[in-house]
């Protein structure tokens, strides 16, 4: 990634075009029932065809209501992978929806997976809001969310920001497998 898409926030088309240069697809794929915008973003290796991570989400048409939930790489080679899928979340987030804060969920299933997953959402720019245990209070959120956890959330341009950055130095394949 140059230089220059570091000096402003990257577009979605710009990081569409950093995949390629990588010998990456990145695609979006975007739905909106009931005024609900339903996210995934995949990055796959055209060649032979393989997904290589993927994240699901969805967003309420309020400057606050970007929900991130589902985060996978898998595979060889997947450095860039990660930090692609991040970048572009958030990038389609400014451009397109008025989100402009995320939230997501650190799920504790195992306590040396949990501190993990915060210290890594903490690298992308996400801060505490709160733990969502078993009390009755946190019936629904957990419901919502899939499990217990720390509950977190960022600022979508930092978010970018921060996974641009991180795909800037990510080595670029040379190998097209």
């Amino acid at each position: 990634m140059s230089a220059e898409l570091l000096s402003a926030l990257p577009t979605l088309a710009a990081l569409e075009a950093e995949a390629r240069r990588r010998g990456l697809l990145l695609r979006l794929q975007v739905s909106r029932p009931l005024g609900l915008w339903t996210l995934r973003v995949g990055v796959a290796r055209p060649q032979p065809l393989a997904l290589l991570g993927e994240l699901k989400g969805w967003a309420l048409p309020t400057a606050a209501g970007l929900r991130l939930d589902t985060m996978r790489v898998q595979g060889e080679r997947t450095a860039a992978v990660g930090a692609l899928i991040w970048a572009a979340c958030f990038a389609w987030a400014l451009e397109a929806t008025p989100c402009r804060r995320a939230r997501l969920l650190a799920i504790r299933d195992d306590e040396t997976q949990h501190r993990r997953l915060v210290r890594y959402f903490r690298q992308l720019g996400f801060s505490p809001l709160r733990e969502l245990g078993g009390g009755a209070m946190d019936l629904a959120p957990r419901l919502l969310w899939g499990g217990a956890g720390l509950l977190m959330e960022g600022d979508c341009a930092e978010g970018l920001r921060r996974s641009a950055r991180r795909l800037a130095q990510s080595q670029p394949s040379t190998d097209p497998r």
